[in-house]
């Protein structure tokens, strides 16, 4: 009955609802008037976080924040799609599944690590992101293709204790002014 996030393109008119339990694709071309135009959800993801466009609006990708940012679902033992970006392409107004991203190194029982905050960083024909993994570090991934996205970069400093879980990590990380800050 409520979303966490909210993200609007408006120049195509689009808006991306990241909504607890599934993900919203809404036409706001009317701002006063928005409407519906698809929704999707996914028994794998818990809490669907946030909402990223592609550069030109033809993919979307929902992260999924397992336990509030947590638990450690970046271990060996955890399913792909536990605490992960979905990866949609949009298609006549709705919206196609394509794959999941997490990080791909394992993370240990002591840190929690899920899919969080992130953004795109403009590199023209290209969807490259930086993203937040809470102990899970940072990754920059590409996902121009959405059916295969690929980690190109990460930063993994480790659990803050090696002997019992303490949350923390990265919250969030964004591209500025040619800088990941």
């Amino acid at each position: 009955n409520q979303c966490h996030d909210i993200t609007v393109y408006p120049e195509i008119g689009l808006a991306g609802g990241a909504c607890g339990g599934y993900g919203l694709l809404l036409d706001i071309k009317d701002v006063a008037n928005p409407k519906r135009i698809d929704q999707a959800a996914d028994i794998n993801m818990s809490f669907w976080h946030s909402a990223t466009f592609s550069n030109d609006g033809s993919k979307i990708l929902f992260s999924d924040e397992w336990g509030g940012g947590t638990q450690p679902r970046c271990r060996e033992t955890d399913k792909l799609e536990w605490g992960a970006n979905a990866l949609f392409t949009i298609d006549n107004g709705k919206m196609n599944f394509k794959s999941y991203y997490k990080i791909p190194a394992a993370q240990t029982s002591f840190e929690n690590c899920v899919a969080h905050n992130g953004s795109l960083i403009p590199i023209p024909g290209r969807e490259v992101m930086v993203q937040a993994w809470y102990q899970g570090g940072i990754s920059i991934f590409d996902w121009t293709d959405a059916a295969k996205p690929q980690e190109i970069a990460y930063f993994d400093r480790g659990p803050l204790d090696g002997t019992r879980m303490i949350t923390g990590g990265s919250w969030s990380v964004y591209w500025y002014n040619g800088l990941i800050v």
